[in-house]
């Protein structure tokens, strides 16, 4: 399993940012797949995540209603767009990949997907 994380960089208060994750080595249409983020000093948080079709997503508090994951089967890719992005939301950002094919996204079952190695920077200055 390979998650390739892309797309971060340094944005205004304010500010967008798209990024992407490519996954190779397994097929990731069958799998449920999100995205983390740790900030220095913090706990890993579950920012986003959806299903294997696309039909369900699942948003932290923190982010509803300003971030969206979607994702693109034909291109094995999944992406978090970021809008009105927050000096909190300064992090590294990892994407991850559940280990159980054709199961339905649950917040609960994080812990047990497999998480990209190298995240992206993602830093949001005031």
């Amino acid at each position: 399993v390979q998650l390739q994380a892309s797309g971060g960089g340094l944005v205004q208060t304010g500010g967008s940012l798209r990024l992407s994750c490519t996954a190779s080595g397994f097929t990731s249409d069958d799998y449920a797949m999100g995205w983390l983020r740790q900030a220095p000093g913090k706990e890993r948080e579950f920012v986003a995540g959806i299903n294997w079709s696309g039909g369900s997503t699942y948003y932290a508090d923190s982010v509803k209603g300003r971030f969206t994951i979607s994702r693109v089967n034909a291109k094995s890719t999944v992406y978090l767009q970021m809008n009105n992005l927050k000096p909190e939301d300064t992090a590294v950002y990892y994407c991850a990949a559940d280990r159980v094919p054709i199961r339905e996204l649950s917040p609960a079952l994080i812990g047990q997907y497999d998480l990209g190695g190298q995240g992206t920077q993602v830093t949001v200055s005031s």
